[in-house]
């Protein structure tokens, strides 16, 4: 006899496109899935916000906490999160701006990958060198440009190259005109700054700003209407990290790529692109692969490899997408003062909570 779901948090029916059930129907340990709300409740100093789990295209389980928060720079205080409020995604929206160069190469926009970058800015020829001429849209992809960067230094320290671009006169230019450090293609260094090319690159093609583009050729598709996209001073969008959404529309994104393109019955995307941006391209940080602005990894379960895609974004936010469990899951968080501890919140819910129950029935 299946025990009451009113401590499992069940996902509220809604109009906004997603269908939702009963864990057990969808090979779910229950009773495991139960531990998850105590226990990030009890664990204050991880700040989680809201986690959010889909199973064989149905919600299966929806948990909103109170916390700390801030809305990029500005800080929120305490919130009390709900399905109806919007969260920063952080560097999450780099995998969304890959899918739009997905978008953008079905439209026809884009031929080849291997296309010299310096083409699409003929404006900062004069930045050209035969070393940065050898960097391709696919060395931006896959953040192995070989360009001078760092992103180590915390946001707050002047030298941050992140910092600096956002404040520079031209972004664009700022991140072309660094110099080069290795040959293109040889090593993946972490580069927020190749993500903003990608977003210029992807104006100059379509004739729309990343935002419209975003809106028209994907969110609409996905019934995602409240979305909210910080901006560089100069009013275009930020596809570095700059995306506001809520965490359910959020889990749609992870769906798509789930389904290979696919969301209720609508192609939007080309299986050929979602397989090559979640497929390993490059060696990334520590034990992880790197795809096309999305992280590669794996968990062992009960002796048990579980392979996994993910966009991860500063302060705890994670999407996860499962393929062999047919399952995608989003957490949220407000960690952006505690780097150690972000990784820690994702990794948790995937190792004692949710793989144990999907993989132990």
């Amino acid at each position: 006899m299946l025990q009451s779901h009113a401590d499992l948090h069940l996902p509220e029916a809604s109009t906004d496109g997603w269908e939702s059930s009963i864990p057990e129907e969808h090979g779910f340990d229950a009773d495991r899935l139960r531990g998850i709300g105590p226990h990030f409740e009890a664990w204050t100093a991880a700040n989680a916000h809201a986690i959010v789990i889909a199973r064989h295209g149905k919600l299966v389980y929806e948990r909103y906490f109170a916390g700390e928060d801030r809305a990029w720079a500005t800080l929120l205080g305490r919130v009390a999160y709900h399905a109806g409020l919007r969260h920063d995604l952080r560097s999450i929206t780099k995998s969304v701006t890959s899918l739009l160069v997905g978008i953008s190469i079905e439209s026809g926009w884009i031929t080849d990958l291997d296309t010299p970058v310096f083409s699409f800015f003929p404006d900062h020829a004069d930045l050209r060198t035969p070393e940065k001429d050898r960097i391709t849209l696919r060395h931006l992809l896959t953040m192995s440009a070989g360009l001078a960067w760092s992103e180590d230094l915390p946001y707050s320290n002047p030298a941050n190259s992140e910092r600096r671009m956002m404040e520079a006169a031209d972004p664009h230019r700022y991140v072309l005109e660094q110099p080069v450090a290795r040959p293109a293609g040889a090593v993946y260094t972490y580069n927020g700054g190749l993500t903003a090319l990608l977003g210029a690159i992807l104006h100059r093609v379509s004739g729309r700003l990343p935002d419209q583009l975003a809106k028209e050729y994907l969110f609409d598709h996905l019934g995602i209407e409240d979305v909210e996209w910080v901006r560089y001073p100069n009013g275009t969008p930020n596809v570095t990290s700059g995306l506001r959404m809520r965490p359910r529309d959020v889990a749609k994104i992870g769906q798509l790529v789930l389904n290979r393109g696919r969301w209720n019955n609508t192609r939007i995307l080309s299986p050929a692109w979602i397989d090559q941006a979640t497929s390993p391209q490059i060696q990334g940080e520590g034990l992880y692969f790197y795809g096309f602005q999305w992280w590669l990894g794996r968990s062992l379960i009960d002796r048990q490899e579980i392979g996994w895609a993910a966009a991860v974004g500063w302060g705890g936010q994670r999407l996860y997408v499962i393929p062999s469990l047919d399952m995608t899951a989003v957490v949220l968080a407000g960690l952006y003062d505690n780097p150690m501890l972000q990784p820690v919140v994702g990794d948790t819910l995937l190792r004692r909570f949710l793989l144990p129950a999907a993989t132990n029935r």
